[in-house]
């Protein structure tokens, strides 16, 4: 059974989806005339300018949300694995995937926001939403909401509880059933408040967590300032294949960097857009330019201050991942150490030499990191379990999946189990190609929103959204707005 899951998940996240979602963002990218660099200003005036609504979040808070789920145990563990297998060259291909994917979010966001819906007085919407809206059948809808539910509250969460009990024990020796409760608990009084308080604790946690991760960052660079030029040139000398060291590793760097770019920034993966839709905003291309900084927030400030803590202490090794010389070491600065959150801990003990401060500082971040990505996984499964249920069989379904959710934290963190981590990597594998295939077929009109904001930004004036006038079928949300305005 555990080899036909394994054989599942290496068909599903094959080089064929890896690379076709850095193709799609660069057709994305061409589509929209580079959204990402064009309305760079735009990111910052909308994320501040937006409002909340008895129905829906403030474009910040939507923001947040979106950041809770991309800024996760992949941003320290995944960063460091590139780089260990991938080589210093990797962590250029990943902002490379980080820019691409800007797009991407732009075109996934913006497709929310047009095709939302308005459910119990809560913005509803995501994929199912626009895949069966701009298609006219349900069932293909339904196909990503049944797989989001299983993969987002059965799946996930439970390898994110026991990603934290572990960090938990090994710095502090807190027994993992202690830290499963505590879990269990706080994550229970947030779920049970609403979307209303999943994005108040992520407004607050997520840019806390994320500002120190980057202060540490910026206080090692300091630290090593003279290392700057070196740093940065083995970077990009190693991302083509000049430098001698890793010349022979260049597939590798690529294929590293945009793996855990992907892994990282979830541009694609269909699961921001869930966040996005919850937004008041008055033009759907407002939280589209949103949710494309948030990819540039995770990845080049993120990811790069992880990579950045472990290259200019230089506390890492880079081996052969496969070949002839599988295993072997081209560099080994940490002998014995595991590829990955251990990197970061080497390079934090190393820069800052106090007793159990690289352990402890990365056990915290963790666990701000995981915890705020079990918030974003559980958002995500009540909205697909919003689309096929309403009323009373949506409030007694939500109540009994809130229990399931809670129970799966709590075994997650007491036990491990390598074919949980298979099955969500499963889960979130068919909600990745469910989506960018859609994405594909669903992509105009974001085009014609964009061209419509553009037109309305030219004349001085505050865009609003009319679905009618620019011939877009199906956003009855914005229809059923602009009537009652009238």
């Amino acid at each position: 059974m555990e080899e036909m899951l394994t054989t599942v998940n290496n068909w599903l996240w094959s080089p064929v989806m890896i690379y076709g979602i850095l193709i799609v963002g660069l057709i994305f990218t061409f589509m929209t005339r580079f959204v990402q660099v064009r309305f760079f200003k735009d990111m910052f005036v909308q994320l501040a300018k937006g409002e909340k609504s008895s129905a829906g979040v403030s474009s910040f808070e939507a923001m947040a949300m979106a950041l809770s789920g991309r800024i996760g145990v992949g941003n320290i563990a995944g960063t460091a694995t590139a780089i260990a297998f991938g080589g210093p060259g990797a962590i250029f291909w990943m902002w490379v995937l980080g820019f691409i994917g800007a797009a991407t979010a732009y075109v996934e966001s913006t497709l929310a926001q047009i095709y939302k819906e308005e459910k119990n007085g809560i913005y509803r919407g995501g994929p199912a939403y626009y895949i069966h809206k701009f298609s006219g059948k349900k069932w293909l809808g339904m196909v990503f909401a049944v797989v989001g539910v299983l993969a987002m509250a059965i799946l996930m969460p439970t390898v994110q509880s026991n990603s934290i009990a572990d960090a938990m024990n090994n710095a502090f020796n807190i027994p993992a059933w202690v830290s499963g409760t505590f879990l269990v608990i706080f994550i229970g009084i947030i779920i049970v408040g609403g979307v209303k308080r999943i994005a108040t604790v992520a407004s607050i946690i997520v840019p806390f967590m994320a500002g120190a991760y980057i202060l540490i960052a910026l206080i090692i660079i300091i630290l090593n300032v003279d290392q700057i030029p070196t740093v940065f040139g083995l970077i990009f000398s190693s991302a083509f294949g000049a430098n001698e060291m890793f010349g022979g590793i260049l597939g590798a760097a690529i294929a590293w960097g945009v793996k855990r770019g992907i892994y990282a920034n979830e541009a694609g993966q269909g699961t921001g857009p869930h966040h996005a839709a919850a937004a008041e905003v008055s033009h759907p291309v407002k939280q589209g330019l949103v949710q494309a900084f948030s990819i540039y927030f995770d990845t080049f400030l993120v990811c790069t201050a992880t990579a950045f803590i472990i290259l200019f202490t230089g506390q890492y090794n880079v081996a052969y991942e496969s070949g002839p010389k599988a295993g072997e070491f081209i560099v080994e600065h940490i002998p014995g150490v595991e590829a990955g959150t251990a990197y970061t801990q080497a390079a934090l003990e190393h820069a800052f030499p106090l007793a159990g401060f690289g352990a402890g500082f990365v056990a915290i971040a963790l666990f701000f990191f995981a915890f705020t990505t079990i918030m974003a996984y559980y958002y995500i499964a009540e909205t697909n379990l919003a689309y096929f249920l309403e009323g009373k069989k949506l409030k007694i379904a939500i109540i009994f999946m809130q229990l399931i959710f809670l129970i799966g934290l709590y075994y997650g963190s007491v036990k491990t189990s390598t074919a949980a981590w298979t099955l969500g990597d499963i889960g979130l594998g068919l909600m990745v190609w469910v989506n960018v295939i859609a994405l594909l077929f669903l992509v105009k009109p974001t085009l014609i929103a964009l061209k419509d904001y553009e037109q309305q930004k030219k004349e001085g004036k505050d865009p609003t959204f009319d679905p009618i006038k620019l011939g877009i079928k199906n956003a009855d949300y914005w229809v059923k707005k602009n009537e009652e305005k009238k």
